[in-house]
């Protein structure tokens, strides 16, 4: 929107984030190293854009009519979304989560007025999993419910391909070598991949994947296969979803827990930059590539969500501990020595 007249409501306030350089790594490794402030957002993510590109794209094609609730299966932040752009819009809204995520993100959901409908864990195949829970709701009364569908639905991969991405290229000023990027449901990495790449050809678009997720092995092979698990929430996935399909990757690894712990107490300690656990696995990707790429380079990534969400998990010790993580492990040295093999 145009942020010179006040918004008519808060789902305008969506998108238009300023684009940070992260001293101390930039200055480390002779990069500009550079996160799209996501967080920044009314709800406090960069899932704030697909809600919004959902929600409208679902009133104009007629699916969500007044009266009807949105429902989705969400890890947190898609919910709260969805939650917020319902409330400004005039809709209600159910988010079904696992009921293992980040508290914080539960009570942000209720907080913005929805309903919240916690299930039990269970892999995908489960007809009990969030996803099918919310699937299977909206099917059962489709007068009802809308549901959103995140995954599939491409007014994701939209809301990126036509805002974040152009973003990114007008606050670079088109000069931009690497696009660092995790991924859940694939709009992100997708959207600014596909708009980037047709303006910028020589663009290199990386894909970081935590444990437990099959997205690194997908590009590699064509295979999905994964090892471990990972803190992470909302991202890393284990099937090919539409908007996933999307992306125009180049290069993808997978980085332990262990070094998103690392990056999220140094950049807190040097920067005073507070990142969320898919963040500080965003800025890890971004310091390996500036690391074996060398001095000059300019990479952007996402600060994807507050990290106040991620203090349960990220920033208490006691937590940390239950998974062989350590806190005070911030020497940044160790990290360099081993993205420089």
């Amino acid at each position: 929107m145009n942020t010179s007249t006040p918004a008519k409501n808060l789902s305008e306030l969506i998108g238009n984030t300023p684009l940070l350089r992260v001293p101390s790594l930039s200055e480390l490794t002779g990069c500009d190293i550079f996160v799209k402030c996501e967080h920044l957002n009314p709800g406090g993510s960069i899932k704030d854009r697909a809600a919004l590109q959902m929600t409208l794209d679902a009133i104009e094609s007629g699916q969500l009519k007044k009266g009807m609730t949105i429902v989705e299966g969400t890890a947190g932040n898609t919910g709260i979304g969805l939650a917020l752009v319902a409330k400004a819009l005039g809709y209600d809204c159910l988010a079904v989560m696992p009921n293992n995520q980040a508290i914080e993100k539960q009570r942000m959901i209720e907080l913005h007025g929805a309903q919240l409908k916690l299930v039990d864990p269970c892999p995908f195949k489960n007809e009990n999993h969030f996803y099918h829970t919310a699937r299977r709701l909206a099917e059962e009364d489709s007068d009802k419910y809308w549901w959103a569908n995140q995954f599939e639905n491409l007014s994701n991969y939209k809301a990126h391909y036509t805002r974040t991405g152009p973003e990114i290229l007008e606050q670079t000023d088109g000069k931009l070598d690497y696009l660092v990027s995790v991924a859940g449901t694939g709009g992100t990495i997708g959207g600014c991949s596909s708009f980037l790449k047709e303006k910028l050809p020589n663009l290199k678009v990386v894909l970081v994947d935590p444990g437990g997720s099959g997205l690194c092995s997908y590009v590699h092979t064509k295979e999905f296969k994964s090892e471990g698990g990972s803190i992470t929430e909302g991202i890393g996935i284990m099937r090919l979803v539409a908007n996933f399909a999307k992306a125009q990757i180049d290069e993808a690894f997978s980085l332990p827990d262990q070094d998103l712990v690392t990056i999220s107490q140094y950049v807190r300690q040097h920067d005073g930059i507070l990142l969320g656990s898919s963040s500080a696995l965003n800025l890890a990707g971004a310091l390996k590539i500036a690391i074996e790429n060398g001095p000059g380079k300019r990479i952007v990534t996402f600060s994807c969500d507050l990290g106040e969400r991620s203090f349960s998990k990220l920033y208490t010790e006691e937590f940390l501990k239950t998974k062989d993580l350590d806190l005070h492990q911030t020497d940044i040295d160790t990290l360099i020595k081993k993205y420089s093999k």
